[in-house]
């Protein structure tokens, strides 16, 4: 198994899959060993492919408060892993963002994922980083989200935070009243722990 910094260069370097990405490819994702929690979204966004910091727009403020963790906290590779599904900001289609690029989980995914021995909590936004990491189990986002304790502290399934969401938001207020109070608490117990 390469060193951490190694495989991180490595990916960060990869272009595996820059003929179909309409802006180019510029990798992002941030882990090192010691992290405790690892939130595994889609894709970048377009602002965070131009600023090359992932969650570096409305999606990331909604997520930080939902957290309740400080941006130097959320941007510290020792305490927050950021593994999406796509590496890569994959344009833009009909209604948002297209999907995460399938390139990048046989590439590299399990190999960051061993790099992460320390996890204790995994924060799955949106239903592509979902179907990863719980399997195709014909369970709607909603659905698996609404059963968060069955994986709960382990795993939580979320909605993604963009602004997009805001009308299941709406529809779903159980999320902010009875998951994020929990959720809040949780991440401070694995980071200070």
């Amino acid at each position: 198994m390469p060193a951490i910094d190694d495989l991180l260069t490595s990916v960060t370097q990869c272009r595996l899959c820059e003929t179909h990405l309409p802006h180019g490819a510029r990798p992002l994702v941030q882990l090192a060993p010691s992290a405790k929690i690892l939130i595994a979204g889609q894709a970048p966004g377009s602002r965070a492919h131009e600023s090359g910091i992932p969650f570096h727009d409305p999606s990331g403020d909604r997520l930080r408060e939902w957290l309740g963790v400080s941006p130097a906290v959320f941007y510290d590779p020792n305490q927050i892993a950021l593994l999406p599904m796509g590496f890569c900001y994959p344009g833009r289609g009909k209604s948002g963002d297209l999907p995460p690029r399938s390139e990048c989980e046989p590439a590299w995914r399990t190999e960051l994922l061993a790099q992460l021995p320390h996890l204790k909590m995994i924060l799955v936004l949106g239903q592509y980083a979902q179907r990863y990491h719980f399997g195709a189990t014909g369970s709607t986002l909603t659905d698996r989200v609404k059963s968060w304790q069955t994986w709960w502290p382990d795993k939580v399934p979320l909605p993604h935070p963009s602004p997009r969401n805001n009308a299941w938001l709406s529809k779903n207020p159980w999320f902010e009243r009875n998951l994020l109070p929990a959720l809040k608490q949780q991440i401070a117990t694995v980071l200070t722990g």
